[in-house]
Parts: structure tokens; sequence; C-alpha cells
């Protein structure tokens, strides 16, 4: 049985008496094959995660299949949430995070190559060619950079920079204190620095 298809938690009348589930003891259960566990997980999480990728990803449709690539992808890799690194809140929503920002790129690089294409299909100047040359090489740059942050640091700054969440929400979000997601965020633009070279 698929573990998307499970019977909701809802149905079992103890879980309102003992509160807000533990949720990295359902991870650790999920890693060792509980679907049950996973049901009371993607209950417990999934309104929380499809805010997160509804904001960044915008269309409805696409954001509940974002939802559902993140749970496939929660359910394969749960052994690897390492609780001394952070919360298992923080952990699914910088998963969730990373797949809405990867729709989002995909869909964007569709419209560039569209727009690459009928541009191509005039004759281009070539200072417009060296420009767009330029621009892709400090993408890459750029990635190859992002590339070098810990999962933390990456998902703490692709919050605050690429879906303009203050410093406050992101904390809220990851599940962690203010002063930690400052610290986050910081370290991350200064390892950005440094593996850009800027200002060296």
């Amino acid at each position: 049985m698929s573990p998307f298809s499970v019977v909701s938690s809802g149905d079992d009348p103890s879980e309102e008496t003992t509160g807000a589930p533990d949720l990295g003891r359902l991870l650790r259960r999920s890693a060792s094959g509980d679907e049950g566990a996973f049901g009371e997980l993607y209950d417990a999480v999934s309104p929380r995660l499809y805010g997160l990728v509804r904001r960044v990803v915008r269309d409805p449709a696409q954001s509940e299949e974002v939802t559902q690539e993140t749970f496939l992808e929660i359910w394969r890799h749960c052994a690897r949430f390492d609780p001394r690194r952070g919360s298992a809140l923080s952990w699914m929503l910088t998963i969730a995070h990373r797949k809405a920002v990867d729709r989002v790129r995909s869909a964007e690089a569709a419209v560039r190559r569209d727009e690459t294409w009928h541009a191509t299909s005039h004759e281009a100047a070539h200072d417009t060619t060296a420009e767009t040359v330029a621009l892709r090489l400090d993408a890459e740059r750029v990635r190859r950079a992002l590339d070098t942050l810990t999962d933390a640091q990456r998902g703490a700054l692709e919050l605050a920079y690429l879906s303009g969440y203050t410093h406050t929400e992101v904390a809220s979000m990851l599940d962690l204190p203010l002063g930690t997601a400052k610290t986050r965020i910081r370290d991350g633009l200064i390892r950005l620095r440094d593996t850009l070279g800027v200002g060296s």
C-alpha cells in the first residue's frame, strides 16, 4: 500500500488527548517503514508545508503537486533526518522550500527558452549576445556558490532573499529562535561572499 493512501490519523480519538505529535519520532518510525506513522506525519504538517509551497509557487494546482513531491522525498529519505542539526519541522520545511524554488526556476527556465527561441529567430546584435552570455555565467557562479552552503544556511537564505520573508518569518517557518535564524542567514551570506570573491 502506498504511504500516501493511509487512513487519516484524525480518526484516532487518542490523538486529541496527546497534543501535538512528536514529529521527530514520527520521522524515525516512518524511516522503518511505518506507514501509519507517516500518515500521522502527513496530517500534522501538510497544511504548513502546502502553505509555504503556495507562497513560493503561487499556482494552487502546481503547489499541490510540489507538496506531494515533498512528501514523497520525505518518505524516501526520512532516515536522513538528524535531530542534532535542527528540528523535524525545519528539516521538512527546507525540503518543501527547495522543491518549490526548483519548480519556480524550472518554469522560469521554460519561459527563458521560449524567449530565447523567439529572440534567436531574428538576427541578434553582438552586444546583446555578449550580455546574455555574461548573465548566464554570473547565474552559474551563484548556483555553484549556493551549492557550497549547508542545507540549513541555503534554506534560510532562500526564504529570506528568494522568497522575501523577514528574519522573524524565517525563524517562525523553520521553527528556530530568531537569533539562530539570523545567524544562519549571516553565515550563509559570508560564505557566499567568500566563494564569489565579492569585495576581495
